[in-house]
């Protein structure tokens, strides 16, 4: 068995891009007392942080940064489509509510795939959307100090399975909605509904 299986990892950890001119900014960040916590082999952390985690022991500090193939890839431009304002109808109208300019909303694709959509214009007869990750293209820069490196016990493994299998509203960290790291769009604090961005 790979000894490196169903590790419990718990990270506090700042996420940086970094520009082409080295410029750095922070996109988000947990806290000690809401880490991002979560099993090896289950892929719910991007491959190359878990490796970089695994190889610490507890208690220590990393600082280290991802080329956008170790992260989440490149920008492919035919991820940007433009949609009839039709399609963010509800009972006829616009809604104008939800679908704003900045917003990341759920998208249903033909074959009823649930996926995630950023709002990057909006005009009188259409809406473009951008179904890139935020972060595609980006160079990372993750620094923090892993707090627990050790192996899971069969209750946390069968949570991540239940968090997995949608039997919780998050996509993995167990974070989502207690506040558990900040980012951009939350107004870069821990707040009510935070979410560390690997469960999107």
């Amino acid at each position: 068995m790979d000894n490196n299986q169903n590790r419990f990892l718990s990270v506090h950890y700042q996420l940086y891009t970094i520009d082409d001119n080295g410029e750095k900014s922070l996109e988000e960040q947990t806290s000690r007392e809401h880490p991002f916590q979560f099993v090896s082999g289950f892929g719910v952390s991007l491959d190359a942080l878990e490796r970089h985690m695994l190889a610490l022991e507890k208690g220590a500090t990393f600082d280290f940064t991802l080329e956008p193939d170790e992260a989440f890839g490149q920008r492919d431009p035919a991820g940007v489509h433009k949609l009839s304002r039709e399609v963010f109808a509800v009972n006829g109208k616009f809604d104008e509510e939800n679908v704003m300019v900045g917003s990341v909303i759920p998208m249903t694709d033909p074959e009823h795939n649930t996926f995630m959509a950023k709002v990057v214009n909006i005009d009188s007869e259409s809406v473009t959307i951008d179904t890139n990750h935020p972060l595609a293209g980006k160079r990372l820069n993750f620094c923090g100090i892993l707090l627990e490196n050790r192996e899971a016990t069969e209750a946390e493994i069968t949570q991540i399975i239940k968090m997995l299998t949608g039997d919780t509203g998050c996509g993995g960290c167990g974070e989502c909605g207690k506040g558990g790291c900040a980012n951009k769009e939350n107004g870069g604090e821990n707040k009510e509904g935070g979410c560390c961005g690997h469960c999107h």
